[in-house]
């Protein structure tokens, strides 16, 4: 006989399942309506963006796969996507002509910052309408709890 998963972790788990879900749908439709862009797009485009040229401040492929929790093949085709569309570039890595980077054009950082305002508040939004629902508040609660600084 198979034992049942505790059902307050199953409970817990599915709220932060519908959190998620609710706040990447709603972003989702900001983004794609005001500037073409998928959710999915606007992360890897703010990860990349934080590159620096410090020790350690590029990115190789599979970290930023890590980075943005998709499959190494699924961020090179999304990387291949905006770098086709002129708001990416790759290069090789100058201390190892192996690894390939991925840089930020111009453009999109162009995009990246027309973009956050309106990511910022579909956040915003979604969080302000699930904190109504019982079940999400306390998630929500945590989530604006978090530091605002990435890695804090």
């Amino acid at each position: 006989m198979t034992q049942r998963p505790d059902p307050g972790l199953a409970h817990g788990w599915c709220a932060l399942s519908a959190l998620h879900g609710r706040i990447e749908a709603h972003i989702e439709r900001a983004l794609q309506t005001g500037h073409g862009l998928s959710v999915r797009e606007f992360s890897l485009l703010d990860v990349l963006s934080e590159q620096h040229d410090g020790d350690g401040g590029h990115f190789r492929m599979h970290q930023l796969a890590d980075a943005v929790v998709l499959s190494q093949s699924a961020t090179t085709r999304l990387v291949t996507r905006l770098e086709d569309r002129g708001l990416l570039r790759r290069y090789l890595c100058p201390d190892d002509r192996r690894g390939i980077y991925t840089d930020v054009t111009e453009a999109g950082h162009t995009l990246l910052d027309a973009a956050r305002p309106t990511h910022n508040a579909a956040l915003r939004e979604a969080l302000d309408a699930a904190e109504a629902r019982p079940e999400l508040a306390p998630l929500v609660a945590a989530v604006r709890s978090l530091p605002a600084e990435r890695g804090a």
